[in-house]
């Protein structure tokens, strides 16, 4: 159901965000590790800035997975209810 007030109410996919920053951050490693073993140190330090960005992002994921059902639902919390007006 489209109430058009979708931007003020979306959710996001908190758990598939948790998964793919750590797939990120797995990938990240082994670049840094790679390119540090090669000899390429340019690209090992931009390997570094893609981990730090990642381990930021993770960490704001897990907060908002702890702060609970506002952030993160599950099945048993109701959709959001569309805002009242007052022009009605």
């Amino acid at each position: 159901m489209r109430t058009g007030s979708e931007p003020t109410t979306a959710r996001s996919a908190l758990r598939a965000r948790f998964w793919l920053s750590l797939w990120g951050m797995a990938w990240a490693i082994f670049g840094v590790a790679l390119f540090v073993l090669l000899g390429h140190p340019g690209w090992a330090a931009a390997c570094g800035v893609v981990w730090l960005l990642m381990a930021v992002d993770f960490t704001v994921i897990v907060r908002h997975l702890r702060q609970g059902p506002h952030y993160q639902p599950g099945r048993d919390v109701p959709p959001y209810r569309p805002p009242e007006r007052g022009d009605r």
